[in-house]
């Protein structure tokens, strides 16, 4: 029904009150499960340096009763060294823009930036420790980078594409990509046997969402993901059990979509030389800047224990 005569509705009031939430939903995803999950060292130079070693292959060991000893040859431990890598964000905000009330914020638009730039620089960090990015020494004109995790993997390596090849395995150079193929059961299992077969005792799998997806079709002699209980649908592939060892699947978003990544995690870690702080820069007028910085680097202590299904088709 049409309105009586001069209705006063809201198309005519002036002065109503916004509607604003009080809310600010950000959907964006931060979750760092490499960086999270694996141990926090100290470096104390832009060069963190540590040293690997292995065993010998078993001989047959058996002497003559009586006989002399001739002491083993002995060879030496293996240096490894990486880069620490300058992350750094900042905010400025403008003295007014500090003290007025804004909607969905507790403290001040700079504290709620700060924390922003914070979670962001996370994800930066997560992203190096699993790019197929060579160490960077650096100068004074240059940028010093870590050695990600795909520059350091060449031993148990599956599914190289057509030209496509292994990294030297000391952080030095990145590894060729190589034509994509179809990530595969048998190319992950091979790859947790050749891990076993070094010593490793793999725990994790880092992957991407289609390779994930890819996972979700392995099959087994109890493959019973799919059967539904108490009205779920259940598709999952939480614990992969192999005759070389047990693994969980860990989907990321900050690694290659090409790159499956076996690892264990006792045999990584981040080493700090500066952590990520929040720290007020010079004022030079009416306004307010501080930076979120932190210097770190990879550390692989010994690439023999993890793995990498390489080439997949995303």
């Amino acid at each position: 029904m049409a309105q009586p005569t001069n209705t006063f509705d809201t198309y005519d009031t002036v002065g109503i009150r916004e509607d604003l939430s009080n809310v600010i939903y950000n959907v964006s995803p931060d979750e760092t499960p490499l960086l999270s999950g694996i141990a926090k060292v100290t470096a104390t130079s832009t060069l963190h340096e540590w040293q690997t070693d292995t065993l010998r292959s078993s001989a047959v060991n058996a002497h003559v009763e009586g006989g002399d000893t001739t002491a083993d040859a002995m060879s030496p431990t293996e240096r490894l060294q990486n880069s620490t890598q300058i992350f750094k964000n900042a905010v400025v905000t403008s003295g007014t823009n500090d003290v007025v009330k804004a909607a969905a914020r507790s403290n001040s638009e700079m504290s709620y930036n700060i924390v922003k730039v914070g979670q962001e620089q996370k994800l930066d960090m997560e992203a190096a420790l699993m790019a197929n990015q060579a160490r960077v020494a650096g100068n004074a004109t240059t940028a010093r980078r870590l050695a990600g995790l795909g520059s350091w993997l060449k031993t148990n390596v599956t599914n190289i594409g057509t030209g496509g090849s292994n990294p030297t395995g000391n952080g030095t150079n990145a590894r060729t990509d190589g034509t994509q193929t179809v990530f595969s059961q048998a190319d992950f299992d091979l790859c947790m046997q050749s891990i076993w077969s070094e010593g490793g005792k793999p725990d994790t799998v880092i992957l991407s969402a289609p390779q994930m997806n890819r996972a979700l079709g392995f099959v087994g002699n109890n493959n019973q993901r799919a059967n539904g209980t108490g009205g779920k649908v259940e598709n999952l592939l939480s614990v992969y059990l192999t005759p070389w060892g047990s693994v969980t699947f860990q989907p990321a978003r900050e690694n290659r979509s090409r790159d499956v990544f076996i690892i264990e995690k006792d045999k990584l870690a981040l080493a700090a030389l500066r952590p990520m702080k929040n720290e007020a820069l010079a004022k030079t007028g009416d306004s307010e800047m501080r930076q979120v910085v932190g210097e770190c680097t990879l550390v692989v202590r010994n690439e023999k224990a993890l793995g990498l299904i390489a080439d997949c088709t995303a």
